[in-house]
């Protein structure tokens, strides 16, 4: 681990050299690559700069602990010899997390689709406030939400609805919501007051760019028409709303919530690249099935991931095993909770890998 650490300190320090070479700062592309890659590195750098210092420091204790000292001054050195021990302990935990294989995507913005599944107008109602908690969620973050599409039913509720949240590590944060949502309730349509169990499905994917995904006008296939909702005056005179089908893969977005066809067209070509990508690494993850699955999981669409209780005012995660009983909390876009204890399933989990394979 330690040469790890000392070889992205000089990978770090490097990067410092090069960011103030005139060459660099005179290209824009380099720049920002540079500054994006030093970036990455800054949390790992400086821990392992505070793990080099404490390391000292606990030497330097240790020396003095074998020197001639009064009752009184060998008592405060041990105290310290204590609190740095405990501190290089966090530290090593602290770096060992650092050092797990980042996902690729988890600095990108998303692309959310939520559909009503199971349920009817319920469904849809409940689709309905998973937008709405997500989009708190994302306020709370400092995130911005860019709604792409949507189509609602008479309650209100929406059969589907699609959209971009903007934000620096958005995905590392959202991927986890990838599955099926159950809902426990009495709908607003029961008049015997039964409890009825509805589910939503979210499907969360990175925002991707031009190079990763490239799309041929040969291989696409634009249609227009008029939009059928929200959109101010041209709605239903001008033909503002685009359907795009991707004729290799058979996948299609469509998109009329903009203000102009040239909007539509391109919200919707990026609502493609995602979906080809999501199913890319769908695909990708599928030839390594056989290995042990991931008990949190990021992309099965169909897994249950969530039952919301509302009784019971009970939320549950069943891929770890979390209840927490503070369900308006978690409506009103409060999901730091369960966004950190996923994480550190995750790492938990990537930790234990890498210590089988080591």
């Amino acid at each position: 681990m330690i040469d790890r650490l000392q070889a992205l300190a000089d990978r770090y320090e490097k990067l410092s050299e090069l960011l103030c070479d005139p060459d660099v700062s005179s290209d824009p592309k380099r720049l920002r690559e540079l500054s994006k890659e030093q970036s990455d590195l800054q949390a790992a750098y400086d821990a392992y700069t505070e793990y080099k210092q404490v390391s000292q420091q606990l030497d330097d204790a240790k020396e003095m602990l074998g020197e001639k000292l009064d009752d009184e001054m060998r008592e405060m050195v041990k105290m310290e010899l204590d609190e740095l021990t405990e501190r290089k302990a966090e530290l090593e935990e602290k770096v060992r997390i650092l050092l797990l294989p980042k996902d690729p995507n988890d600095d990108k913005n998303v692309i959310i689709e939520i559909r009503g599944a199971a349920g009817g107008d319920e469904a849809a109602l409940f689709a309905y406030e998973l937008y709405r908690m997500y989009t708190k969620y994302a306020d709370a973050q400092g995130w911005k939400t860019e709604l792409m599409e949507f189509t609602e039913n008479d309650l209100g509720g929406f059969k589907e609805v699609i959209f971009m949240i903007n934000g620096k590590g958005a995905y590392s944060k959202m991927k986890y919501e990838s599955g099926a949502h159950r809902v426990q309730r009495i709908p607003v349509t029961e008049s015997g007051g039964r409890i009825h169990t509805s589910t939503s499905t979210v499907a969360v994917m990175p925002e991707v760019e031009d190079v990763e995904v490239e799309i041929l006008d040969k291989d696409i296939r634009i249609d227009t028409f008029c939009s059928s909702g929200a959109g101010g005056q041209s709605v239903n005179t001008t033909k503002s709303a685009v359907r795009v089908l991707h004729v290799p893969t058979g996948i299609m977005a469509t998109c009329q919530d903009g203000k102009s066809q040239n909007d539509n067209k391109a919200k919707a070509l990026q609502v493609l690249r995602a979906r080809i990508y999501d199913i890319r690494r769908q695909e990708e993850e599928a030839k390594y099935a056989g290995e042990r699955k991931s008990k949190v999981g990021t992309g099965d669409r169909s897994e249950r991931i969530r039952t919301y209780n509302f009784p019971q005012s009970r939320v549950t995660d069943h891929r770890i095993g979390l209840t927490l009983h503070k369900l308006d909390a978690v409506m009103n876009g409060e999901l730091d909770e369960i966004v950190n204890q996923l994480t550190m399933a995750e790492q938990a989990e990537l930790l234990e890998k890498e210590t089988m394979g080591a």
